[in-house]
């Protein structure tokens, strides 16, 4: 008897990657006393570009200058976003960290647009910031929430940048090319930071799982959903993210969100899903 593939369908795919970011988004966070935060993006980071290159073998003699023009600041803007989100979750919950980032893609969805519906999802979202600003939230470090925006304009740059390397390369070469400059560009944050001197054989296994958990498995699963699914759906499904790191985090690490932060996180969910539902096609 042949061995059949499991087929997930497309919407538990990306609910799974989902779950699957945010759950190593929490074991990051548990290697923060022992590595640091620049210490566990390192790990992160260094080994998923090991897996990826090794899985793809991307040529690097055959990348023309157009690409290189754009898979190199494709991956440098990766390596920023994920070394400054976990700066951000060090120091304020990664509810509000995911929350705050992705406030990035959002305003990049309706840039450029004049229409009043755009409007009403940026005054929502604004909101939500407002609801978890320093002056009305006492309790959160602002540097983490600068932080956190900072790495959603990071992801912005990251999606701008990857929808043009796609364009001109093999996907999974772009990926695995522009990961090797993450790595370049985290490593050495890392071994400032003195995070991977403590490193121990459970502390990198740890770093491994992390590094599937956040980037081998989803990537795989968002793959294959973006495959079957229209973009709009996709993206509706991705607001989810905000809620989805409250209820990891709370579950993992037992950070608890007051009302207003709570709020905070469904209007920033609401005006993504909002902005993705009225965009024009």
């Amino acid at each position: 008897m042949k061995n059949k593939e499991i087929k997930l369908p497309p919407v538990p795919a990306v609910l799974l990657a989902i779950i699957s970011v945010q759950c190593g988004a929490a074991i990051a966070k548990t290697l923060f006393p022992a590595i640091g935060a620049a210490g566990t993006a390192s790990i992160r980071i260094g080994v998923s570009a090991l897996i990826l290159l090794l899985a793809y073998r991307p040529n690097l003699k055959t990348i023309t200058s157009d690409q290189w023009k754009i898979v190199i600041p494709y991956g440098l803007s990766l390596g920023a976003m994920n070394l400054i989100f976990y700066f951000a979750i060090e120091r304020i919950p990664i509810g509000l960290a995911v929350t705050l980032e992705f406030v990035g893609p959002l305003l990049l969805a309706i840039a450029g647009s004049k229409r009043l519906v755009d409007y009403c999802w940026v005054l929502l979202a604004a909101i939500g910031i407002l609801l978890i600003a320093p002056w009305t939230n006492d309790r959160l470090d602002p540097l983490g929430i600068l932080c956190a925006l900072l790495a959603g304009a990071f992801w912005a740059a990251y999606i701008v940048l990857g929808g043009k390397i796609s364009k001109i390369m093999n996907d999974g070469h772009a990926v695995s090319t522009g990961m090797l400059f993450a790595a370049i560009l985290v490593l050495p944050f890392g071994f400032i930071e003195n995070g991977l001197t403590n490193l121990t054989p459970k502390l990198f296994g740890m770093g491994v799982a992390l590094a599937l958990l956040s980037s081998a498995i989803p990537f795989t699963l968002e793959m294959k959903a973006l495959g079957q699914l229209p973009p709009r759906t996709f993206s509706i499904l991705m607001s989810l993210e905000p809620a989805a790191a409250s209820i990891c985090a709370f579950i993992f690490l037992q950070e608890n969100l007051s009302f207003y932060e709570i709020l905070a996180v469904v209007c920033v969910v609401i005006a993504s899903a909002g902005s993705t539902l009225t965009a024009k096609k």
